[in-house]
């Protein structure tokens, strides 16, 4: 049964008022792989009511009166993704479809969506306490840099009204937040739930605290912000991570709490479990686009150790992985052999990094993850745990329940990670029973200066996986073949490094359908590095891109044989002195001179298009002329 989403639904159930009323971005999915999903739904397994108000006018100050003023309080998402990068492409232009709406139709939530929706709840019920969460209010908790405005912005819970942030995944935090307003604590006086950003006029309160730069100081000075961006960095570990203090004015404070603890097997199982209906709600007449994908998908796994400068997992989920039973993702798989629409396929197994089923180290639970170095990067720790022995044993198990065809894996994979492995084990049986025809693997750049700055395996390591891969598919008989994910203008990639990849493309014969620009998003290394020029982790110098003409023709690059690209390319290719990239020769990117694409338009002085003189008009005209003479 779905969660209200109108008072006579919730007068149905017999309230006569919510405790809580949840106003998000998306259209109402009830899926384990929606936020608001999980947080509704581990409320009321907790015994809370909750309405929700998925995507209300914004432009209306009623729409969020629909279920009148909840007992304990508002909770407030943008979505599942960042209303930002949902509207925008990397180059600023408005996207033209939204997965996450009925239709996919674009412009039903607000850029900002979570300051805009909090703005309009505190002018309606100015003293009910707003609790915000998701991946736009987790990775704005503090003072970031905002790429879409070019400016550096103060803490969304400043600039949104909000009492408190439940950041990275929220369950725990927000079951005790909801216990403390239930025993009738007031919600300015909730600050010691971890997992939490809270507000205050009093720093003498805050114990064994850090100060971060203030914001005045960082808005003058980019390098108080990345040495700022270091310190959150090193304070993502709910072991040895101490609350945050960033600075406003003369008094006051927003303060972090140090992350919540993981869930455990059994407490992930749990969540996961619950009485989701697995789809989108009845109430739209047309499909949500993003069910396709995630309907008949298990996820098996949060947390990441990769540590990619550009991913905001860390900020997020965190290093330490968590990890769902068998038990319980077999249970889970069999409910859905028994869907209708159930084809016979699995379309996933994973998470944020599909081959990670257990902590990198055995440390991790009891001492944290390291502060001061990567558990993959620049090399394999020596302490890490290499084993892929239980996501086989679970995959086996997946493809071994009746009516299941093929199991697929389509979350990401590390292949360093793999290719630390001495067990071959995985790498074949993926091949052999989870592939169809290619595997989606992120090498990302060949530069090793540039996967440095990443934080990426350097491309020897990609090499000798593109080996492994070929060598066991030749072994299986299996034609199948790698598609690589490859960036753009990250930072440190200077236009030789853009020609070095395309000429590494070349040589993979294989020309990829699509290509990242570097996309800054807030509280990642890479953003810290393209605004403030330097990387946070040792304050050194980093060459950034951000002339659009100059990333244009980085991307350009990576896609050199398409004809719209020709002039972009050349221009690239001349401005570095690489003419030898111009020419018939098999080593080279383009021709010297445009031989396929559109015809260059004929222009008049006036910038106006020209008729096209056809001789055969002129011909017909001419004896059409004679014709009428003759009579």
């Amino acid at each position: 049964m779905f969660l209200p989403v109108n008072r006579k639904e919730m007068e149905e159930r017999g309230w006569e008022q919510p405790d809580f009323v949840y106003v998000t971005g998306d259209a109402y999915v009830d899926h384990s792989s929606f936020g608001p999903a999980i947080i509704s739904r581990v409320l009321e397994s907790r015994g809370f009511k909750v309405a929700m108000i998925p995507q209300p006018d914004w432009k209306d100050e009623e729409s969020i009166s629909v279920f009148g003023e909840p007992r304990l309080g508002f909770l407030v998402s943008a979505g599942n993704m960042d209303s930002m990068v949902n509207h925008y492409t990397v180059n600023k232009k408005r996207r033209s479809f939204d997965a996450y709406t009925p239709g996919g139709v674009m412009g039903k939530r607000p850029d900002y969506a979570t300051i805009v929706y909090c703005n309009l709840i505190k002018r309606k019920y100015k003293n009910v306490p707003v609790i915000i969460g998701g991946i736009e209010a987790s990775l704005r908790r503090l003072a970031h840099y905002d790429y879409w405005s070019g400016k550096f912005k103060k803490s969304i819970l400043l600039d949104s009204g909000a009492d408190i942030i439940t950041y990275g995944m929220g369950e725990l935090s927000i079951i005790e937040v909801a216990q403390a307003l239930d025993s009738g604590i007031a919600v300015e006086d909730i600050t010691f739930v971890p997992g939490t950003v809270y507000k205050t006029r009093f720093r003498d309160n805050i114990y064994d605290g850090i100060d971060l730069p203030d914001y005045e100081s960082m808005l003058a000075d980019k390098r108080k912000y990345a040495e700022s961006f270091d310190i959150q960095y090193k304070n993502t570990d709910f072991v040895t991570a101490k609350p945050l203090i960033e600075k406003y004015g003369e008094k006051r404070f927003v303060v972090q709490n140090p992350p919540s603890r993981p869930l455990t097997t059994q407490e992930l199982d749990d969540v996961y479990e619950l009485p989701y209906m697995n789809t989108y709600h009845p109430m739209y007449k047309e499909e949500v686009p993003a069910i396709k994908e995630i309907k008949f998908s298990l996820t098996s796994s949060r947390g990441c150790f990769g540590g990619c400068s550009f991913c905001a997992l860390t900020f997020h989920q965190g290093r330490i992985v968590q990890v769902r039973s068998h038990e319980s993702l077999i249970r889970e798989a069999i409910q859905m052999t028994k869907q209708d629409d159930f084809k016979g396929y699995i379309h996933d197994v994973g998470g944020p990094t599909a081959n990670f089923r257990r902590t990198a180290c055995d440390k991790q639970m009891t001492k944290g993850v390291c502060t001061n170095k990567q558990c993959l990067y620049p090399e394999v720790c020596k302490n890490m745990k290499v084993d892929h022995s239980d996501y086989v044993e679970l995959l086996r198990k997946l493809r071994a329940i009746p009516k299941v065809k093929k199991v697929f894996v389509r979350s990401g994979i590390r292949f360093d990670y793999v290719m630390a492995d001495r067990d071959d084990t995985f790498i074949k049986e993926l091949s052999k029973y989870h592939v169809s025809g290619q595997l989606r693997v992120a090498p990302e750049h060949v530069s090793d200066h540039v996967l440095d700055l990443m934080g990426k395996p350097r491309n020897n390591v990609y090499k000798a996986f593109v080996k492994k891969f070929d060598q066991i598919n030749s072994q299986l008989k299996t034609n199948q073949y790698l598609v690589p994910y490859l960036i753009s203008s990250h930072p440190g990639s200077k236009m030789s490094d853009a020609i070095a990849l395309a000429e590494a493309i070349r040589d993979m014969g294989y020309m990829p359908e699509q290509v990242q620009d570097f996309y800054p998003t807030p509280s990642t290394v890479s953003t810290v590095m393209y605004y403030t020029g330097l990387d946070p982790r040792n304050m050194k110098k980093v060459f950034i891109t951000s002339n659009p003409h100059e990333k244009a023709m980085q991307r350009a690059l990576l896609q050199y044989k398409k004809p719209e690209n020709y002039d972009l390319v050349k221009e690239a290719l001349i401005r570095e002195k690489r003419e030898d990239l111009i020419g018939f020769d098999k080593n080279c990117l383009i021709p010297p001179r445009k031989i396929a694409g559109k015809k260059p338009v004929n222009k008049n002085e006036n910038g106006y298009k020209k008729k096209e003189i056809n001789k055969k008009d002129i011909n017909k005209k001419d004896n059409n002329r004679k014709t009428k003479k003759r009579s």
